[in-house]
């Protein structure tokens, strides 16, 4: 990944009634409706439980061990906005902390996506900031290095440009191209529907092997029915 040196001051971001209705769908709605598509990896997990966010991705490329760029990209924070930060190399290092997280906040980011490490871990929670991350880890870092804001990045394996739709909660992390993000919560809402309808037959008692058709696939797969598990022949 090109470390770019710059910091771009302004992104372009969808309309925010389009990232409100996707943070309600969540993530693995959203993740469905975009066609199973911009999942991060489980290693980017919930540091928390039950927090639930969309936001216009901030977009960080920090170096290992380093979190100078990490202060600087504060300056151009807006309300709704979700730090995303990728890093030039492994590393485990806890670039994030409670007073970084304070000065977030401060500045109406909403939540943290991070390849880097995360301290203060018991802290953040406290103050309610959402943090999806690889690792908690105390190590510290220098303030040495150059890095980029608001540049195309790879976090958590998946392609984030600056003002893509984050969408992130106890099942993950989804980012949706900001291009994509109206179509998408289209999409979301059309499944949210059919879902309904899905769960009132569920709760009916009816199975879901018949409401979903899978009969036929069952029969197709060779898969048969008996009263009794067949017994063992020994030897």
């Amino acid at each position: 990944m090109t470390l770019q040196k710059v910091i771009v001051r302004k992104i372009p971001r969808a309309d925010p009634s389009v990232i409100a209705g996707l943070a309600e769908m969540g993530t693995a709605t959203v993740h469905e409706a975009a066609g199973q598509t911009g999942l991060m990896s489980p290693a980017i997990r919930p540091l928390q439980n039950g927090a639930a966010i969309a936001g216009s991705a901030v977009t960080v490329l920090c170096p290992a061990g380093d979190n100078l760029i990490l202060h600087a990209s504060v300056e151009v924070l807006q309300p709704g906005d979700v730090l995303v930060i990728a890093l030039t190399s492994p590393a485990d290092h806890g670039a994030i902390g409670e007073l970084l997280v304070t000065s977030f906040r401060a500045h109406g980011c909403v939540g943290l996506v991070a390849e880097c490490g995360v301290r203060d871990h018991a802290e953040i929670n406290a103050l309610g900031f959402p943090v999806w991350g690889r690792v908690v880890h105390a190590q510290g870092t220098q303030k040495n290095l150059a890095g980029s804001v608001n540049v195309p990045i790879v976090c958590g394996g998946q392609a984030v440009a600056p003002g893509d739709v984050i969408v992130a909660d106890n099942d993950g992390v989804c980012v949706i191209p900001r291009a994509d993000a109206a179509t998408v919560l289209a999409a979301a809402r059309s499944r949210v529907e059919k879902e309904k309808s899905t769960r009132q037959h569920l709760q009916s008692g009816e199975l879901g092997v018949d409401y979903y058709g899978f009969r036929q696939k069952i029969k197709d797969l060779g898969i048969t029915y008996v009263d009794e598990a067949p017994r063992e022949e020994r030897g």
